[in-house]
């Protein structure tokens, strides 16, 4: 099999794994991991302050069959509609780490703490918009209480319900084809939807499949192991940003767990928005994706060592 030069698998992988996890990162997530929990790094290492490189995977990665790397995706807005509901997305985090198999094959590694850090988004007209007005009689009820704020806010986070799968690293340079899929769910919070109202879920969920809809701009910079830029140094960054990203192939799932008396309120938020939702009547859009990839420039020179050197750098890179 040929093997190809160190930058060029890492531009390659970068492209495949930021595009995707750049949409991915946009709509959101419910992990309890925050920056203020996470460590401030030096120079080129900044934006990978989560990035799990001490992970089993991560460190067991040789550098010539495994080759270990970070991804940070962040993004600033975005929008998913879900049947008759859209959703504008937050500010979101998205790091995870990647081994690169000689094969061409990756393998996704998320943090402890999970791979996404987002800010929770507001459904637009709240409970009201999400299941109001309703031919229940108990729903009906319901919506006459809701001109009280507090009781009509509703957020919508994603969440990350089973690992990626299906990388395609061809589609990762090109566009109009998927290039990873993402399974997830999406938790509905409102004092009278309860604490386990969910669209998709762990055994039915919502699996995204992101594709490019323009090529992101590129950009590569050198530094030392502790993130001190260096043309020399040992490390390398890859920068792809500005790319938008859609899909609109998924299918939703109807909506479970929601409020006291599951069965209605599911019934209601269901009927009113449209769920369950076939492939086709669903969409998934990032404005704009801004996404890091870092790795050692030659992992070959320190076989078998390339994960624990990974890890040993960023650790030096910590303030």
């Amino acid at each position: 099999m040929p093997r190809f030069s160190r930058r060029t698998r890492l531009a390659t992988a970068a492209t495949t794994l930021g595009t995707a996890l750049g949409i991915f990162a946009s709509l959101g997530t419910a992990t309890t991991a925050t920056a203020a929990t996470s460590p401030t790094l030096n120079g080129e290492w900044a934006p990978f302050d989560r990035c799990p490189v001490d992970h089993p995977a991560m460190l067991a990665a040789d550098g010539f069959d495994k080759t270990p790397q970070c991804v940070v995706s962040t993004s600033a807005s975005g929008s998913i509609k879900l049947g008759k509901t859209t959703v504008t997305t937050g500010k979101t985090n998205l790091q995870v780490g990647v081994v690169q198999n000689a094969d061409g094959t990756s393998t996704v590694v998320a943090p402890a703490s999970g791979a996404l850090v987002a800010d929770p988004a507001k459904v637009p007209g709240g409970l009201l918009g999400l299941m109001c007005p309703s031919e229940i009689p108990v729903i009906t009820g319901i919506c006459k209480t809701l001109d009280d704020s507090r009781l009509n806010t509703i957020t919508a986070t994603m969440e990350s319900v089973g690992a990626p799968y299906a990388f395609d690293q061809t589609a990762g340079v090109l566009t109009d084809m998927p290039i990873i899929a993402l399974p997830v769910r999406i938790h509905l919070e409102n004092p009278l939807l309860g604490s386990n109202c969910y669209i998709g879920s762990k055994s039915d969920p919502i699996v995204l499949r992101p594709r490019n809809l323009d090529y992101p701009a590129f950009g590569m910079s050198f530094f030392k192991g502790d993130g001190t830029a260096d043309e020399a140094g040992e490390m390398s960054r890859i920068d792809l940003t500005g790319a938008p990203q859609n899909d609109s192939t998924f299918a939703v799932p109807g909506a479970t767990g929601c409020g006291l008396n599951v069965g209605l309120i599911n019934l209601a938020v269901n009927a009113k928005t449209g769920l369950p939702s076939a492939s086709g009547n669903n969409s998934l859009m990032l404005n704009n994706a801004q996404t890091h990839l870092a790795g050692l420039n030659a992992p070959g020179t320190v076989v078998p060592d390339a994960g624990k050197v990974l890890a040993e750098n960023w650790h030096s890179a910590v303030k």
